[in-house]
């Protein structure tokens, strides 16, 4: 069966990123020869939202500017790729505690009610992005994994969540400013461990 797989990377770095090189990893450790890989680098091409009008993802089309116009764009097509994968992989550097804030942009982009989530009549979230599998590669200098001064794990989770995705699975190189090469080595060792 071909699988799409969704690879983001989010580092500000492009050379000497730890995540970065963790997920390609990763990627070559799933990746079956027909799969299909979709690869979106958040570095490269980011939209904040912003100039809204109303609450939600929504702007009469007579109204919006051509920043709006790009933002559209944008969710478009990051809904699009979300929908067709199967597999997610994300990776994310923990930066002062939280994400990265072109994540964050990603994150902002993606909900769209209808698209990724919906309410349903008795007022609650319902995620629609569901039977897909996420893997998330999180680096750290300092911070712990799921200590309390880790904001990115349990946020990114949560979004996920929020969009219907519960499979997920994490592979964290974290505290690397303690020992780097422990970090690096405990990632790859979870990376191996992937059946």
């Amino acid at each position: 069966m071909i699988m799409k797989i969704y690879q983001i990377d989010s580092s500000a770095r492009k050379e000497g990123s730890t995540s970065r090189a963790l997920a390609k990893k990763l990627l070559e450790k799933i990746k079956k020869p027909e799969d299909e890989i979709i690869y979106r680098d958040l570095d490269d091409e980011m939209v904040f939202v912003s100039g809204l009008t109303e609450s939600g993802m929504k702007i009469d089309k007579k109204d919006q500017t051509e920043h709006h116009k790009k933002m559209f764009e944008l969710s478009d097509k990051l809904v699009k790729e979300l929908k067709e994968s199967d597999i997610i992989i994300i990776s994310a550097p923990i930066y002062n505690y939280g994400p990265p804030a072109t994540l964050k942009a990603w994150s902002d982009l993606a909900a769209r009610v209808g698209e990724t989530f919906k309410f349903r009549s008795d007022g609650r979230r319902e995620g629609l992005l569901k039977n897909k599998k996420a893997y998330l590669v999180i680096t750290s200098g300092g911070t712990k994994l799921n200590s309390n001064e880790d904001f990115l794990t349990p946020w990114l989770k949560f979004i996920l969540n929020f969009f219907g995705i519960k499979d997920i699975q994490i592979i964290c190189a974290d505290q690397m400013a303690l020992d780097y090469q422990k970090s690096i080595k405990d990632a790859e060792e979870q990376i191996r461990n992937i059946n």
